[in-house]
């Protein structure tokens, strides 16, 4: 079924009862949308876009933070035929011309935040871009866009257009994250979206009843397709703008969240202020909450063994995917392999999964290789780049560009970037193997680890390290903890630093390698050896 007949369905059955909720702590403020109103707002753009001209297979840019407006203009542009093409709030000018001129985008609709950044290209912009959509405050519209609440003022209507969709038809148009490089473009069919909504309900059971908290950006795929779970059965869903550990639990405490996804520094975080008593769990309600998921990037152990000592007998789950996948699911560890710590699970509902050498070789056993998959969520291609989609899609199986190897039991361990391997002195080092290992240092709160240049060795491993707030360590604490990992694993360079992470997690290594592999100036670069 379509996603946007699910709506449909989701407005019938459902009419009066709560859809969405935005939560802005910050500002102390609540606002809730029905299914029926979600629905109806939805038609309403569709309608406005119809009588603008827009026509299926149009590209239509959506460039929002987090907002109760977010899903309703998704669903109104997928209820066009148009594509929706969500773009990451955190991308610059350049990194948004390039996306909205690859789309060849007619409309662009943006908040607030976002209208310099846009000035400041929009003369080449407008070559495609020929509506402008505001969605802040009127009084803040620039005079080159319509306010959102005229434009869908303007519809004849608030019941669907008269759209002829097919579950194959192209639907939307995401953009990879850039932690690797230039940002590629990657094409969703309506039958990738629908199997989003599958596959997470298959793995997580939810039900009418549930609540689920979203945190992270709707724009990426991981956020969005988790959601897609509750969105099939009609469940309530809590959009929180902004994240701090004491407002992620009275979130949960105050709206009865039952499911929350959380990424690896968010958890990290909430653990820290409960440590350090800044946050009292008794104070809350949270028996309610009965599963924590995470995801987006490999999941330290000694993170769920910790969180398990404050949460006893919560479910917790992790599920691999990329935005090539449709999101999460194509890997899933499973509610009934909660005890099982360290491994990324099994094929999900649906998929099928492969380890190959560099020959494309089956690997069994404890042997590390590229992780490849194949099911409904496969992307039907790289948009405008037939090498890379060549590179990526053999044969029907998404080659993913991760390493991983398989446990005595068969489940799929992820060992690491394939980009991110070190090859010191002949050896491949996998980065995220010396990340967990620090992890469970009750000092460390991040770590990131990246190969530097060396001219004898090729690369050596290198770290930077964020202590958490009133810890105290120094390099001799780092070398003395480490003498546990075999030699050549040991860190060579050691930094004490911020680790940054891109709104969906996931350390931003390019941005380390420039600052920490290529600035040779730093006087606090010292060479252990």
């Amino acid at each position: 079924m379509i996603i946007t007949q699910i709506l449909a369905q989701n407005a019938w059955k459902y009419k009066d009862k709560t859809a969405l909720v935005e939560r802005t702590p910050s500002l102390n403020t609540r606002k809730s949308i029905t299914w029926e109103a979600f629905y109806q707002e939805s038609n309403k753009l569709a309608n406005a876009f119809d009588n603008y001209g827009i026509q299926k297979g149009d590209k239509i840019v959506q460039l929002m933070t987090n907002c109760l407006e977010w899903l309703p203009i998704y669903f109104g542009i997928l209820s066009t035929g148009a594509w929706a093409v969500p773009l990451n709030f955190r991308f610059e000018s350049d990194k948004i011309l390039l996306c909205t001129t690859t789309a060849e985008a007619k409309v662009f609709i943006f908040g607030e935040e976002f209208i310099e950044r846009i000035e400041a290209v929009k003369n080449e912009l407008d070559v495609f871009v020929h509506l402008w959509i505001f969605t802040g405050p009127a009084s803040l519209c620039p005079d080159w866009a319509i306010s959102y609440d005229a434009f869908i003022g303007s519809a004849s209507g608030d019941t669907p257009p008269m759209v002829d969709l097919d579950i194959e038809d192209d639907a939307a148009l995401y953009f990879t994250s850039g932690t690797t490089g230039t940002p590629k473009a990657v094409l969703l069919t309506h039958k990738n979206l629908e199997h989003a909504c599958d596959v997470e309900q298959a793995h997580h059971g939810q039900t009418h009843e549930d609540i689920f908290l979203c945190i992270p950006p709707l724009y990426h795929t991981g956020a969005k397709m988790h959601w897609m779970g509750s969105f099939l059965v009609g469940g309530k869903c809590i959009l929180l703008k902004g994240v701090t550990p004491k407002w992620i639990i009275e979130a949960v405490s105050e709206e009865l969240c039952t499911i929350v996804w959380l990424l690896v520094p968010w958890a990290h975080d909430i653990l820290i202020a409960i440590e350090n008593n800044d946050i009292d769990l008794s104070k809350y309600s949270l028996s309610q909450w009965r599963l924590m998921h995470a995801g987006a990037q490999p999941i330290p152990p000694s993170l769920i063994e910790d969180w398990n000592k404050y949460f006893p007998g919560q479910d917790y789950d992790t599920n691999y995917g990329l935005t090539e996948s449709t999101g999460p699911g194509c890997i899933h560890l499973g509610l009934e392999n909660a005890h099982r710590i360290g491994p990324i699970g099994l094929p999900g509902a649906n998929w099928e999964a492969k380890i190959v050498d560099k020959l494309g070789n089956l690997l069994f056993g404890n042997e590390s290789g590229e992780l490849i998959v194949k099911g409904p969520g496969v992307m039907k291609e790289y948009y405008k780049n037939p090498e890379a989609t060549a590179q990526t899609l053999i044969d029907g199986w998404l080659h993913t560009g991760d390493i991983a190897r398989y446990d005595k039991d068969g489940f799929i361990w992820l060992v690491d970037r394939k980009k991110d391997m070190i090859i010191y002195g002949g050896e491949n080092i996998f980065p995220v193997e010396i990340e967990n290992f620090f992890q469970k240092n009750e000092k460390i709160k991040d770590i990131a680890v990246i190969g530097i240049p060396d001219d004898r060795l090729g690369e050596i491993p290198a770290g930077i390290i964020s202590v958490k707030p009133g810890c105290i360590m120094c390099e001799s604490d780092i070398i003395e903890f480490q003498q546990e990992l075999p030699r050549y694993k040991q860190l060579k360079k050691i930094f004490f630093g911020d680790v940054p992470r891109n709104p969906t997690g996931k350390i931003e290594k390019p941005k380390l390698r420039r600052i920490y592999a290529e600035d040779k100036r730093k006087d606090v670069k010292k060479l252990l050896r």
